[in-house]
């Protein structure tokens, strides 16, 4: 039993502070202008998004 133990990996916990520290680090280097352009295109895909319509049309 203890040679199939040797085989079994432990994965390492998430460390999610780090993580979102890692984010918020990087997104404060974004200048305005990258930030207002990430900005209108999510504006713009949240538009496209409310104004779709799914149709279906039966496969008979």
């Amino acid at each position: 039993m203890k040679k199939q133990e040797k085989h079994i990996m432990e994965e390492p916990s998430p460390d999610y502070e780090k993580a979102e520290l890692d984010l918020l680090k990087t997104a404060l280097k974004r200048s305005y202008t990258e930030r207002f352009h990430t900005m209108t295109k999510l504006m713009k895909m949240n538009i496209m998004f409310r104004q779709a319509q799914i149709k279906h049309k039966p496969s008979h």
